[in-house]
């Protein structure tokens, strides 16, 4: 190159107007990147801000339905609660508690007049818990207080759990099955006839010399109701007398860890009721909260005291 040549390259790559044209095209590249990226962030913002406002939607609605549900779970309590008899001033006379282990338990009983001589005692426990069980232990029980099975001797309880067996199919309820205890009391004989399926025999008192004899009314093998049909339910009777106790319970009476680990047995509980003050079952029940540090029991509790 000459040096006249070398001179005018030098001079176009300084020429001003060169740089300033090349600055120019960066600037311009620089304010699109830029606007690119402003862009991109509104975007970003009014998306999350969107987002944001779909999540307080969502979460207003979600408290909105747990507090409805809540509100519905109470008032189905209330209504379980609502079916169970009036404690009786009269002989027999009448005491009982029912503590759900959860909102809504499976658990629920009565009493009632059949006619002037009998009077019916029953307690029934489905299994499971929450709002299913709840609705079958009502359905049993209006059924009972109603009177409602076609063709059943209401004062024959072999024959009351026979029909309920075949009216209650556990493929017809959810595979939910449910256990019983059934008896009729003949004012007239002092006679109580009972049977029970699947279920804790009723823990009978009897005042003998400062302390009580302990009889189990119950039949042991008889099955839980609505597993198989046409099933036959085995009975028994007890004559009672004045001064005697009769305590109808649920397995939710007994079955708790102790302080040493070990599952209570029916023969624990019999033994503890008979050094127990009354009201037994709310004694009882405070016996068993110490066991579990007073929280909610893991079974529903109930139980029912009658003296004669």
């Amino acid at each position: 190159m000459t040096p006249s040549n070398k001179f005018g390259a030098e001079a176009a790559a300084s020429n001003p107007a060169d740089e300033l044209a090349l600055l120019r095209k960066e600037l311009e590249e620089l304010r699109a990147e830029h606007d690119d990226l402003k862009l991109l962030y509104e975007a970003t913002i009014e998306h999350g801000e969107a987002v944001e406002d779909q999540l307080a939607e969502y979460n207003i609605l979600l408290t909105k339905t747990q507090e409805r549900l809540e509100s519905e779970l109470r008032d189905a309590g209330n209504y379980v609660y609502s079916i169970l008899p009036e404690k009786r001033p009269v002989s027999p006379h009448a005491d009982w508690l029912l503590v759900p282990s959860t909102e809504l338990g499976g658990d629920s009983f009565g009493y009632h007049d059949l006619d002037d001589d009998h009077f019916a005692i029953y307690l029934i426990d489905v299994c499971g818990h929450g709002v299913g069980a709840a609705l079958l232990s009502v359905a049993i029980i209006n059924v009972l207080r109603a009177n409602a099975l076609v063709g059943t001797d209401f004062r024959n309880p072999s024959d009351v759990l026979a029909k309920l067996n075949n009216a209650f199919p556990m493929e017809r309820q959810n595979n939910m099955f449910f256990t019983i205890w059934y008896g009729v009391y003949q004012r007239s004989s002092g006679l109580m006839s009972y049977a029970s399926g699947g279920h804790p025999a009723a823990i009978h008192l009897r005042p003998a010399s400062g302390t009580f004899d302990v009889t189990g009314l119950g039949t042991p093998d008889g099955m839980v109701i609505g597993a198989m049909p046409d099933m036959a339910f085995d009975g028994g009777s007890f004559r009672m007398l004045p001064g005697d106790k009769l305590l109808v319970i649920s397995d939710g009476t007994y079955e708790i860890e102790d302080e040493t680990g070990t599952t209570l047995t029916w023969a624990q509980l019999a033994d503890k009721i008979r050094t127990t003050d009354a009201p037994v079952s709310r004694s009882i029940y405070d016996w068993l909260a110490e066991f579990n540090d007073k929280a909610p029991l893991p079974d529903d509790f109930s139980m029912m005291e009658f003296s004669f």
